[in-house]
């Protein structure tokens, strides 16, 4: 029986720039920056280990359009090891690392195969002998906003038909709809497998036959939770083998504890430390979100220590660990309600306060000027959601309160 065995990756984003976290220890921001580079690794590991034919990555292979020279040295370095174990690599390029980009160029080693614009068609034969046409195209501008699905065309003879393709499934709302296309029409192609890339939450679309996004390789901010990786994907005449590998070398969490239970301040920082260790994992760092809900603490010493003093107990000694846990957002969510009422009580002014605030609605335009900074605003910040400004005005009324008991 035919078969065929290979990695399916997207969204590598190699030298990622993380933003945002220049408030890290020196040694754990080193180690996030890395990140994306040690997955890369991780995957080359996979490849070897499981003697795959062949390799595919769905785009965005590096992180912006002007292609680092460290990031193009990691990755061929990486290829070079593929081309010692005869593992061929096939690529397409995204709307990250779009074709019309300015960089120096690194030639890579032969077994890399890069597509071009127009859809086209490679082929493939392994080491068995099968036969695999591997169809796809590069983004040549950041954005492709029309469909490319229907300049896909399978072509025979072939043992197996693999299409590559960065884009955006017509439901999602997520991530910018580029090169937009539905699941009807990747079934009308009779493909064997769909390699998709562009979103950065693994999905199944469909398991027969199997149209994936692998999601991207390695976590690079806070809404991007948990394990990240690539599939290795088996394929024979009959049905397919799909497993998961897990590939992030830094991953990002969040958690919401109620502690309500806890009356005084040790009992919450207790229940803090229970809850970072559940988040440890050897070998493997933890950049973590920490809600803390329904905490009310009646002594004002106690109150005023845990806005001050709770996250630098926390974290004293994670900058030492391998398998660190460091929280880079604790979100102590006090009884607002409570604390309102009690400053109320107090003067007219806290009232008239607390009423400027739930009128509020100037989020955007307070800050509007992030948006205008040439270097950073323009290029890596997207707008607010509803959700993320009303989270925002409260994190902001939470910070006065503790301002104001202080």
């Amino acid at each position: 029986m035919k078969q065929i065995s290979f990695i399916h990756a997207a969204d590598l984003h190699l030298d990622s720039p993380m933003v945002g976290l220049k408030n890290l220890p020196a040694a754990i921001l080193s180690r996030v920056r890395e990140s994306t580079f040690a997955a890369l690794k991780k995957l080359t590991a996979a490849a070897i280990d499981h003697n795959v034919d062949f390799v595919v990555v769905a785009g965005d292979l590096f992180d912006g359009e002007d292609r680092s020279l460290r990031a193009q040295s990691r990755f061929r370095n990486e290829m070079k090891k593929l081309l010692q174990k005869e593992i061929p690599v096939y690529i397409i390029h995204g709307n990250h690392d779009h074709l019309n980009g300015s960089w120096v160029h690194l030639d890579m080693p032969s077994n890399v195969h890069f597509f071009g614009s127009d859809v086209e068609m490679k082929v493939l034969h392994t080491k068995r002998g099968e036969k695999v046409h591997i169809y796809g195209f590069s983004y040549l501008q950041r954005h492709i906003l029309e469909k490319r699905i229907d300049d896909y065309h399978k072509i025979e003879p072939a043992d197996f038909h693999i299409g590559l393709l960065h884009g955006n499934e017509g439901g999602r709302t997520e991530h910018d709809n580029y090169a937009p296309f539905s699941i009807k029409d990747l079934m009308e192609k009779q493909f064997d497998y769909w390699a998709l890339g562009h979103i950065h939450k693994r999905t199944i679309l469909s398991e027969n036959p199997p149209i994936i996004y692998p999601g991207n390789l390695q976590g690079r901010n806070r809404k991007e939770i948990g394990i990240k990786g690539c599939y290795h994907v088996c394929l024979n005449e009959v049905e397919a083998n799909i497993k998961f590998i897990e590939t992030s070398d830094v991953v990002w969490e969040e958690v919401s504890v109620d502690a309500a239970s806890a009356h005084t301040f040790q009992e919450v920082l207790q229940l803090c430390q229970v809850t970072i260790e559940r988040f440890r994992k050897t070998g493997r760092g933890t950049l973590l979100t920490l809600n803390l809900k329904n905490v009310h603490l009646e002594d004002s010493h106690e109150k005023k220590i845990l806005d001050t003093e709770l996250l630098d107990l926390l974290l004293d000694y994670e900058n030492e660990e391998q398998s660190f846990v460091w929280i880079v957002d604790l979100l102590i969510q006090q009884n607002l309600e409570h604390d309102r009422k009690h400053l109320m009580n107090e003067a007219d002014f806290y009232t008239e306060l607390f009423a400027a605030i739930d009128n509020y609605q100037n989020v955007e335009s307070a800050i509007a000027p992030l948006y205008e900074h040439h270097q950073s605003g323009r290029k890596y910040l997207k707008g607010l959601t509803e959700s993320e400004q009303k989270e925002l005005v409260e994190k902001a009324e939470r910070l006065l309160i503790g301002l104001l008991y202080q």
